[in-house]
């Protein structure tokens, strides 16, 4: 009876052994981070009504949601999410209309010391932005619906425990387009935010 009985407590033993480093060892970390979007307000004049008359839209704060996937301690992958944002269409710092635009990004990320308690990293990918509900003078001009463009980004993760962190982070993303009316190209807006959040993670 003592080696049967012995088998099985040494089966729960290894059992539980293994979902303790399984649990350790969990590639998952979420990030909740308040993101401050700051455009770089290089868009093109306006044609027609002279050189200093550039289109840009307002800084504003928001929150985002990010998960990253550690494919080694180094190297993951994270995807940067969000809820459609509204902006104000600036002409020479006045309003001239609205539009909405939501910005995912995936980027590639190293991680110089994952199991300090200080852990920066860099990261490159892509972004993809669509535009929504835009109402540019008074209905009488449009964006295009969709942005592709390359993002860049530095960061470091503080860690609390084995789960929590505070993390701060900076990205440069391109976000563009172009001023449309009645099938002419009025302008280009050249949104390229720079992109600085700080906020909590959590590894599973």
């Amino acid at each position: 009876m003592k080696h049967p009985v012995a088998a099985v407590i040494l089966g729960l033993a290894t059992l539980a052994a293994g979902q303790a480093m399984a649990a350790e060892a969990s590639p998952w970390l979420v990030r909740v981070r308040a993101l401050h979007l700051d455009p770089a307000d290089k868009s093109g004049p306006v044609g027609g009504t002279g050189a200093s008359d550039r289109l840009t839209i307002d800084s504003k704060t928001f929150p985002e949601f990010d998960v990253s996937y550690f494919f080694t301690p180094n190297l993951a992958a994270e995807l940067v999410l969000t809820y459609p944002q509204k902006h104000d269409v600036l002409l020479d710092g006045k309003s001239i209309g609205t539009m909405k635009h939501l910005p995912p990004t995936l980027l590639a990320q190293y991680h110089f010391l994952p199991d300090a308690q200080f852990r920066p990293y860099v990261g490159a990918g892509l972004n993809y932005t669509t535009f929504s509900k835009v109402r540019i003078l008074n209905g009488n001009a449009g964006l295009e619906h969709k942005s592709f463009g390359l993002a860049l980004q530095a960061g470091v993760d503080y860690a609390l425990d084995k789960n929590w962190s505070l993390n701060l982070d900076v990205k440069k993303v391109q976000i563009r387009s172009d001023v449309n009316s009645a099938g002419t190209k009025l302008s280009n807006v050249k949104v390229d935010p720079l992109l600085v959040s700080v906020g909590v993670g959590y590894r599973f």
